[in-house]
């Protein structure tokens, strides 16, 4: 299900996207976590916003609609520079440790280390999206964990990174980090793809290549020579972006008030997982 059309409407954080990208962005996170009320609010109030104040404010709506954004006294303040800066970002910035739950905090931070191309935030919003922090989460393709890395790819970059005597997807800690070695295998197949001009565009931004080829598969970005306008890649790589001013720190919060994190969810209230719906296969 991926985004109509290729005209692309500048944005003032420096992110070009067109309306039927944003759409089809909600339609991709809605099917992912359907039953997050959080994420389900957050793709209702999206589509909303891009009719009325452009792409660009819809992290910043978003983080307002968790918060509170008021203007009262107890209500959240909202850095909307720091909101679109994050949108448009790489993703290297500092994470801040409060926005995810702690006990993936370690694996998510180490995630963000294993190079230069990939930081925590991507992997924290990559989660987000992908499971909603769901460490067991076993999804229609086959694919397994937090991180739900395909079977094929978890049995290449899996490791037992928590220690545990056993390589298991369905460990927080080992998946996370193969995330994070699978990311940053992308990352440099996409960088000697763009150095060898195998991909076309004269904006080829490599974080969205390499977060398509997550979602599809390397092969389909080749074939596409770029992010591929099916199988729901643009669509996918605007909901981690929008997820990136959550864990940059855009939001600061009232005096004593706690910087409350993404819960991880229980198994049964997180609906059929959006690549069956898509029938597309990494």
């Amino acid at each position: 299900m991926g985004a109509a059309g290729t005209k692309r409407a500048q944005t003032s954080g420096g992110k070009g996207m067109n309306t039927a990208l944003v759409v089809a962005g909600a339609g991709a996170g809605f099917m992912g976590c359907l039953f997050s009320p959080l994420i389900l609010l957050l793709l209702l109030v999206g589509v909303i916003v891009i009719c009325a104040i452009g792409v660009v404010f819809w992290p910043l709506v978003m983080i307002c609609q968790i918060f509170g954004c008021g203007g009262g006294s107890d209500d959240a303040s909202v850095d909307s520079d720091k909101v679109a800066e994050a949108f448009a970002s790489d993703g290297k910035g500092e994470l801040i440790e409060a926005s995810v739950p702690s006990e993936f905090l370690k694996y998510i931070q180490d995630a963000g280390k294993e190079c230069d191309q990939i930081g925590p935030i991507v992997i924290a919003a990559q989660i987000q999206q992908e499971s909603m922090f769901n460490a067991k989460l076993v999804g229609p393709d086959g694919a397994e964990g937090i991180s739900q890395l395909p079977p094929d790819k978890f049995d290449e970059f899996g490791e037992d990174d928590d220690d545990s005597d056993e390589t298991s997807a369905l460990d927080a800690g080992d998946s996370i980090m193969a995330q994070g070695r699978y990311m940053c295998s992308l990352a440099k197949d996409i960088d000697t793809l763009v150095a060898n001009n195998e991909l076309k565009g004269k904006d080829l931004d490599k974080l969205d290549l390499t977060l398509a080829a997550y979602h599809l598969g390397l092969d389909e970005v080749k074939k596409a020579k770029g992010v591929p306008d099916h199988g729901g890649a643009q669509s996918y790589i605007f909901a981690v972006r929008t997820a990136f001013g959550l864990y940059a720190g855009a939001v600061e919060l009232p005096e004593g008030e706690t910087y409350p994190s993404v819960s991880p969810l229980p198994l049964d209230s997180i609906g059929p997982g959006r690549r069956e719906d898509e029938g597309t296969e990494r």
